[in-house]
């Protein structure tokens, strides 16, 4: 009866390091800088993932994936290549400050250099923003990726004067340290937890 107990308890113990094991990230938000010159905003961070350069990759030129990301993301989407072949995509997003929300999108094109850079660049004729750049660039760092991303965006909805400015800041600060699990989860063939 002891041996049976002891057997049980070692296989409970098992499945309890098994499913915590499988529910941790490893993703790893290791830096975040956020600064403003007039109304251009510009984030810089860096995340290691536990999770191969080609499917960090693969997830981050896959539009359609994005709204898994984050809540922000309400509408998103690849789009048929433009005519010089390069992939695009769309994004709608709504976003809230106190009383004032707001539901903006991006159409734009990919630059890609497989499998370490990706540049989507929003087209200011067809977005909510005069300028949108994002850059990430993904390096093999140990077992994992580094990542670092870089993006620059600036509004053409107005911005609320004071509070505005800083809940945008603290709104792509806070932002990155939830999609990056999200994004790992993907990466790995899981899905992200809600």
């Amino acid at each position: 009866m002891r041996q049976s107990l002891n057997i049980r308890s070692r296989a409970a113990l098992a499945a309890l390091l098994l499913c915590c094991w499988l529910s941790a990230g490893g993703a790893e938000l290791r830096s975040v800088t956020v600064t403003q010159v007039g109304a251009r905003y510009h984030l810089v961070s860096e995340a290691w993932f536990a999770a191969s350069r080609e499917d960090l990759y693969r997830v981050l030129t896959d539009y359609d994936l994005f709204s898994q990301f984050s809540s922000v993301y309400v509408d998103t989407r690849n789009l048929a290549p433009d005519d010089l072949g390069r992939p695009r995509f769309y994004t709608r997003m709504e976003g809230c400050m106190l009383f004032f929300c707001k539901s903006f999108r991006r159409n734009g094109y990919l630059v890609l250099t497989p499998p370490r850079e990706i540049v989507a660049v929003a087209d200011p004729a067809d977005s909510d923003f005069n300028y949108s750049r994002e850059r990430w660039r993904l390096k093999k760092d140990g077992d994992g990726t580094l990542m670092t991303y870089d993006f620059k965006m600036e509004p053409s909805f107005w911005v609320p004067p004071v509070i505005g400015p800083f809940v945008i800041k603290r709104t792509l600060r806070h932002g990155g340290a939830d999609a990056i699990n999200r994004i790992e989860a993907l990466a790995l063939g899981r899905q992200p937890d809600k």
